[in-house]
C-alpha cells in the first residue's frame, strides 16, 4: 500500500526537525570543546493575535514575515564566521532548489566576507554531508544537473560521534597572526 503524500510530508518534517536537533547538539559539542559558537537562526515570525490562553501556555496566530535565512550562524575559534543551511530528504538525492532565493542571497553576502558557507545534507537520517556553497551553487555545471546523488555527495561525507554530526571536521581555520 502506497503511503499518502500527507503522511510522507509529516514524516519528512519530523525527520528534518530531528536533523536540526542533532545539529544543535553538535553545536553544543563544539562549544564545549572550545572550537565554535554556532546557533540556530530564529525564524522571522510576526505575531498577529493571541489564539488560546491557558495557565501553563500561550498560543498565538502568527505568520512568517519573510523567507528564511540560512539555519545556523556562528563563529569559529579563529574568529571566522560559519553559515549553513540544514536540508533533509528521504530520497537518495538532494535537489538544488531546496535552498530558497533569499537563502541564496544570504549565502552570497556571507561568502563575499569570506565566511565558511555550507549546506549540510541528511539522506534518510543515516548519511550526512557538508557541501561547500561554492559547489552547491554550481551543481549544473559540475554535475550536469541541478541535484546531487548519494554518489556525488560522497566526497562531502561527514562522520558521526554518537548523535553528534561532526560537521566541522576538516574545515580549514583562517590564520590571523
Amino acid at each position: 500500500m502506497a503511503e499518502s503524500r500527507s503522511y510522507i510530508g509529516r514524516k519528512s518534517r519530523i525527520s528534518g526537525k530531528q536533523f536540526e536537533d542533532w545539529i544543535s547538539m553538535s553545536c553544543n559539542y563544539y562549544w564545549e570543546a572550545g572550537v565554535a559558537w554556532i546557533e540556530k537562526t530564529p525564524e522571522p515570525v510576526k505575531y498577529l493575535k493571541p489564539y488560546e490562553r491557558s495557565r501553563d501556555r500561550r498560543e498565538f496566530v502568527a505568520c512568517f514575515e519573510k523567507m528564511a535565512q540560512p539555519d545556523f550562524k556562528g563563529a569559529l575559534c579563529d574568529g571566522s564566521m560559519i553559515v549553513f543551511e540544514a536540508k533533509h530528504t528521504e530520497k537518495d538525492r538532494i535537489s538544488q532548489d531546496v535552498v530558497s532565493e533569499e537563502q541564496k542571497k544570504e549565502f552570497e553576502r556571507y561568502e563575499k566576507l569570506n565566511a565558511h558557507c555550507y549546506v549540510i545534507v541528511s539522506l534518510r537520517m543515516t548519511d550526512f554531508y557538508r557541501v561547500p556553497w561554492d559547489v552547491w551553487k554550481k551543481m549544473k555545471s559540475r554535475y550536469g544537473h541541478k541535484y546531487m546523488s548519494a554518489q556525488e555527495l560522497e566526497e562531502f561525507r561527514l562522520k558521526q560521534k554518537g548523535t553528534n554530526i561532526l560537521f566541522l571536521e576538516g574545515v580549514e581555520l583562517h590564520d590571523y597572526q
